[in-house]
């Protein structure tokens, strides 16, 4: 099955759900009024794509309308389609320019942010890439054990300290060991938490020192894992984790499993952080990078 085949069955539930509600208004009207675009403002939000967002996109309607001068609703839906693949703007894809270079995932406990490492590092060692995991989330019991099995799947090396070492000390060495075995990137796995934001920021903030003086000057990510599943929550979690991290990018993952990708939309236009990487399924090889065109063509397909 190719990317974009993968893509447009992972997004089988928001495109039935979201486009069907779109459609199914459109055809309610015979003309286009105000109350058509109060309704699809309606319809945006239940389809998790914000407020905010929506009341956007609706603007950027009336002024095309009014431009285009545009009369029967039906046309609205190509519109629409134009209005959300400019809003998702460029696509972002992974800063791997130096060797090594590091990426730090951060996210909370069950957003599939374990996972997910273990097929991005399968997904790099493909492109003929050398890769360290540096288990770094040494809060959780099970997390170590369960990295240490996705990466013997990946068929990558992974750096591990026993439960409760400092995280700071595992990417230390990690690097280390890139630095000696000409490793081409690392991936560190953190702490799942955002209760205590303080801690949290105290910890990303010594890993992102220690990244700093082990690999001076190398391309630095901070990817935050977000469950798709869990609609306008995940966006609220990206706004807490902003807070505290110089996010350079979002994970999307479990996009195959809600009606509810279109908090995408919402992500890159509200916070201004781009989507990366989205995952559409379970297994090995079912994460793959952002694409806002297949993205918008897999939904708006007909």
């Amino acid at each position: 099955m190719g990317l974009f085949e993968k893509l447009r069955n992972g997004l089988r539930k928001t495109k039935n759900s979201m486009m069907g509600k779109i459609e199914g208004l459109l055809k309610k009207f015979s003309k286009i009024d105000e109350e058509l675009f109060e309704e699809l403002e309606e319809t945006l939000i239940m389809c998790d794509i914000g407020v905010n967002t929506s009341v956007k996109i609706c603007d950027e309607l009336r002024d095309r309308v009014k431009k285009e001068n545009v009369k029967e609703p039906e046309q609205i839906r190509d519109m629409l389609k134009d209005v959300i693949t400019d809003m998702l703007g460029e696509d972002q894809p992974l800063d791997l320019s130096t060797t090594p270079s590091v990426i730090l995932v951060i996210g909370v406990n069950g957003v599939g942010k374990t996972t997910t490492i273990g097929k991005l590092s399968y997904s790099l060692s493909n492109q003929g890439k050398k890769v360290i995991v540096a288990a770094a989330d040494t809060f959780r019991a099970a997390a170590i054990d369960q990295l240490e099995v996705w990466t013997q799947r990946a068929g990558v090396d992974i750096i591990k300290h026993n439960e409760g070492s400092d995280p700071a000390a595992v990417v230390f060495d990690a690097l280390t060991a890139a630095k000696s075995r000409k490793a081409d990137v690392v991936i560190c796995d953190t702490a799942g938490r955002l209760h205590n934001k303080k801690n949290l920021m105290d910890e990303l903030k010594k890993i992102a020192r220690i990244v700093h003086q082990q690999a001076e000057g190398c391309a630095l990510e901070v990817l935050l894992a977000l469950d798709a599943t869990t609609g306008q929550n995940a966006v609220n979690q990206a706004r807490q984790f902003n807070e505290v991290a110089d996010i350079t990018g979002i994970i999307l993952t479990k996009l195959d499993g809600t009606a509810k990708g279109g908090i995408i939309i919402s992500i890159t236009d509200d916070l201004k952080i781009p989507v990366k990487l989205v995952t559409v399924g379970e297994q090995i090889d079912d994460l793959q990078n952002f694409v806002a065109k297949d993205f918008v063509d897999a939904l708006f397909e007909e």
